[in-house]
């Protein structure tokens, strides 16, 4: 997978997806190469930084105990979270000859499925789900539970990862007494260099959006901030220019907790999660009439009457500055603060901005004004021109 990839000649001349432009960084551990490519495939690019590993538990003993305690007494209910993990868990007892013993065991029991794929997981094993939420929702799966009554009832929860303490203290405080079956662990990446990348990148404004499928990676990546001294910085990014988008309410509970707002598709798939991201990042885009022409700035490049035009950094950084006061003039001083590395020579603006116009390829978009500064050629008709 391509993490920062620069748009050439040729791929400015193509049909450009929605995403063109725009850079997503992906946290997925599982799946990270089929979310990559629908992000690709609609013009993105990539910045792949797992947050986690997933270490599976076969030779554990606490899910060994577990399995145990089920084969030897049958619980009233298992409910099943997740299809690895509930595929994991049939080949562990498989490894220690306990497969056949749980099998039966679940068909006596009312098993419950989060969601669809865990049915798919339920069935090849040669079961049958008693109920799946339309949700996908554990929450649903909770409050079906707490309706029937689980007092003096007793119900094995298959652990995704991660504890379920609302989940597991709502059934103990209804009477219920909860089995946790731990099938595997989140562990942080072996290697956390990725996961630096992407912090800085979210901190500088080099992403455009995050995307999150599952709490462990969410929660994951905002410890790495915080041991890193840049979990302000990470949060206010979130909360302002880095779109964080989740694949569903349960992912999104640990950046939520610390008061960040995310997007979340209605069907609680990758697929809808990138058309998600296709409508909300061109959505968020700056587009100004500018010298009679319409100017979109995206992350790191820019339509000129729908034409992709590459921008190297040092110009984007230009372009930005001088869009956030359209029509109005902008110091050599100012627009030097802006490019990356601070330097004292007003001539890298020059430099800068003369790569920055032939980039956009059309000159007029950009005006100097002798010895004050340069300015967005901003239409005349346009009230698009203000100071924030």
């Amino acid at each position: 997978m391509d993490d920062l990839s620069d748009v050439g000649d040729e791929g400015q001349r193509r049909e450009h997806g929605p995403l063109a432009g725009f850079t997503v960084g992906v946290t997925a551990a599982r799946r990270a190469d089929e979310l990559g490519a629908l992000l690709q495939r609609r013009g993105a690019a990539v910045l792949h930084a797992p947050a986690l590993r997933i270490v599976p538990l076969a030779d554990d003993s606490e899910l060994m105990a577990a399995t145990e305690r089920i084969v030897d007494r049958a619980p009233d209910v298992v409910v099943a979270t997740t299809a690895i993990g509930f595929r994991g868990w049939v080949e562990a007892a498989d490894g220690w000859g306990l497969g056949d013993a749980l099998l039966e065991r679940l068909r006596t029991v009312e098993l419950l499925a989060r969601g669809p794929k865990v049915k798919g997981a339920v069935r090849a094993a040669g079961l049958t789900e008693r109920w799946s939420p339309a949700s996908e929702s554990m929450a649903e799966v909770l409050d079906r539970l707490l309706e029937q009554g689980v007092a003096g009832r007793r119900i094995a929860v298959q652990l995704h990862g991660e504890p379920l303490p609302g989940f597991v203290e709502a059934l103990r405080e209804g009477g219920a007494e909860v089995l946790g079956v731990p099938v595997y662990r989140w562990l942080p990446p072996e290697d956390l260099a990725p996961v630096d990348r992407l912090l800085d990148a979210a901190v500088t404004r080099g992403v455009d959006a995050v995307t999150f499928t599952s709490a462990p990676a969410a929660v994951s990546l905002l410890e790495r901030a915080g041991k890193r001294g840049m979990l302000a910085e990470l949060l206010a990014a979130f909360g302002q220019d880095v779109l964080p988008a989740c694949v569903g309410p349960v992912t999104a509970v640990p950046l939520q907790a610390r008061g960040v707002p995310t997007v979340q598709p209605e069907r609680f798939r990758l697929g809808p999660l990138v058309q998600l991201l296709c409508q909300e990042l061109p959505a968020r885009a700056r587009a100004l009439p500018v010298a009679g022409h319409r100017l979109e700035i995206r992350g790191h490049a820019v339509l000129v009457d729908g034409e992709l035009r590459a921008v190297p950094p040092a110009g984007m950084s230009l372009l930005r500055t001088l869009a956030r006061r359209p029509g109005w003039v902008v110091p050599r001083a100012e627009l030097l603060r802006a490019l990356p590395g601070t330097g004292r020579d007003e001539h890298a603006v020059e430099t800068a901005m003369a790569r920055l116009r032939t980039s956009l390829g059309a000159p007029k978009l950009i005006q100097t004004v002798v010895k004050r500064g340069y300015r967005l050629a901003l239409d005349p008709a346009s009230d698009a021109k203000y100071t924030d």
